[in-house]
């Protein structure tokens, strides 16, 4: 097993690149290390509470380094004068152990060759023990100073994984190594690094995860009707051009793991998808996911500097990709989206009270089942890209949550056993007050087949007052302001209340004829 060393600091411009956070940027190296079968022998990192590029003697300062258990820690704070005579300690240390031949390799960042790194890289520099680092100036002085530096790079444009994964690609490839990238949690050595990607790719979370940019959407369409703030038609606009972008970001993150190039080329990419719908925007953020991945372990490869490693993985991936549903498949994207829209408008408008009457009856099947946040979520979401509300969100906030909230209510006024009550209060109070967790009124449906019945029946009427009148809303807001974000106020509280009242009603039935048996 090859070792390493890791000396530097904080540093000028990496201070703003991560230097900051030297837990997170040694534990990223750590990480990958691990993944390339090499051992960390030894750590000397000076953390300042600010910028080297202003900081001073009695600049707040602390030494990280490696304690007896092999884990990286804060060996002492203080000035950065203390702690840089604190560092020259390790420095000798590590210096010995290059001379003595138990450290293979250096990387450094933002090192000091001529104070407290000093020894240590004279060290390196008279074994020829290969060398990789950021830092222009350091790393230039390092080099002039005959080390043997085979991989170098300035810090613009890096972050903790893109220099990381440098390091160790470079010093695999001179060792001959096998190594793939950790681009997964930095607490995880095997796993999602292997591939292409591809097994990334989950549309029902790249779905979940923009929800939040379609409520605030809806909640800029209900503003707008306010008489005297029609300005906020435009921004209901702007915000629905936005919908592909934020879902490209969210896939090609997802997709790479690359954190902010992976972003920078999802931003890229979704703006060029803007015009194939959100549809589209994740397709082009997959493909940015996919394509940044695999140019950015190229470039590594082709021993590109990490500055221009990311720059060009980033900028190419995200426009190849975003030219590609800009020009090939933003068409047929928004085609698809517009045809699914259309089959529901069609079911509505041929009968609106059946419809929602068979939306209400099968949510609840469609939930247990797992196809509502495979099948039914991203509907509701292409419904709300054009309107800001949606016929099936609607239904989702009357048959499911309204109908889990009457049942958690039933159960926190007539329990049917000791303890229920406290288990219900969490789940009502969370239907009501965000407009989720419908999961917690499971426990009393599953216990009982009366009270799933029930809850099946009371999904249908709200679902079917929902047609009646037919309501757009969306769940996922507090039930009280969910009145403010639909097409048909009054239709949506009786759709509401109905629901909630029905599953009240028969919950609460069933568990006094329950405890009256109990009792007998």
């Amino acid at each position: 097993m090859k070792r390493v060393a890791i000396i530097g600091s904080s540093g000028g411009n990496l201070f703003n690149l991560g230097g900051k956070q030297p837990k997170l940027l040694l534990q990223e190296i750590e990480s990958q290390c691990k993944a390339a079968g090499l051992e960390i022998s030894a750590v000397q990192f000076v953390e300042a509470a600010e910028s080297m590029d202003s900081a001073k003697a009695a600049t707040k300062a602390g030494l990280w380094h490696l304690n007896q258990f092999w884990e990286v820690e804060k060996q002492m704070e203080g000035t950065l004068n203390d702690v840089n005579h604190e560092a020259s300690i390790i420095d000798r240390k590590i210096e010995q152990e290059i001379l003595a031949g138990t450290i293979d390799a250096l990387i450094c960042m933002s090192a000091d060759p001529k104070g407290a790194n000093s020894l240590a890289i004279k060290a390196a520099s008279e074994k020829q023990i290969p060398i990789v680092g950021t830092g222009g100036t350091s790393m230039a002085l390092i080099s002039s100073s005959g080390g043997k530096v085979i991989a170098t790079s300035g810090t613009t444009g890096t972050t903790n994984r893109t220099r990381a994964v440098s390091f160790v690609t470079s010093l695999s490839k001179h060792w001959g190594l096998s190594y793939r990238p950790v681009l997964g949690n930095a607490s995880q050595v095997n796993g999602s690094s292997k591939g292409t990607g591809l097994k990334n790719i989950n549309i029902r979370g790249i779905m979940m995860a923009g929800l939040p940019g379609f409520i605030a959407m809806a909640i800029i369409l209900a503003l707008s009707q306010i008489p005297g703030l029609s300005a906020f038609d435009k921004v209901f606009e702007t915000l629905i051009g936005a919908l592909p972008v934020i879902l490209s970001v969210i896939a090609a993150k997802q997709v790479s793991e690359l954190d902010e190039v992976s972003i920078v080329a999802g931003v890229v990419a979704g703006v060029l998808s803007v015009n194939g719908g959100i549809i589209g925007g994740i397709i082009g953020g997959i493909c940015a996911g996919l394509m940044v991945k695999f140019l950015f372990r190229k470039f590594v490869e082709w021993k590109f500097p990490m500055t221009t490693v990311n720059i060009a993985a980033g900028g190419f991936a995200g426009l190849l990709s975003g030219l590609l549903v800009y020009f090939f498949i933003g068409p047929v994207a928004l085609a698809a989206g517009d045809l699914i829209k259309q089959v529901i408008e069609q079911a509505i408008a041929f009968n609106p009270l059946l419809a929602g009457l068979l939306a209400g009856l099968l949510i609840w099947p469609a939930m247990l089942g797992g196809i509502y946040h495979a099948a039914i979520l991203p509907v509701v979401l292409l419904e709300m890209e054009k309107t800001g509300n949606s016929f099936l969100g609607a239904v989702d906030l009357v048959s499911l949550v309204m109908v889990a909230a009457g049942i958690n209510l039933a159960n926190i006024i007539s329990p049917r056993d000791k303890g229920e009550a406290a288990v219900a209060a969490p789940g009502f109070l969370i239907n009501v007050g965000f407009g989720t967790f419908v999961e917690s009124a499971y426990p009393f449906m599953f216990s009982n087949k009366l009270v799933f019945a029930g809850a099946l029946v009371s999904g249908g009427v709200g679902g079917a007052i929902v047609g009646l009148f037919q309501v757009r809303a969306t769940a996922y807001v507090p039930s009280v302001t969910a009145p403010l974000l639909t097409n048909h106020v009054t239709g949506l509280i009786l759709a509401m209340a109905a629901a909630l009242i029905s599953a009240f009603v028969i919950t609460f039935v069933v568990n006094r004829v329950y405890s009256m048996k109990s009792k007998a």
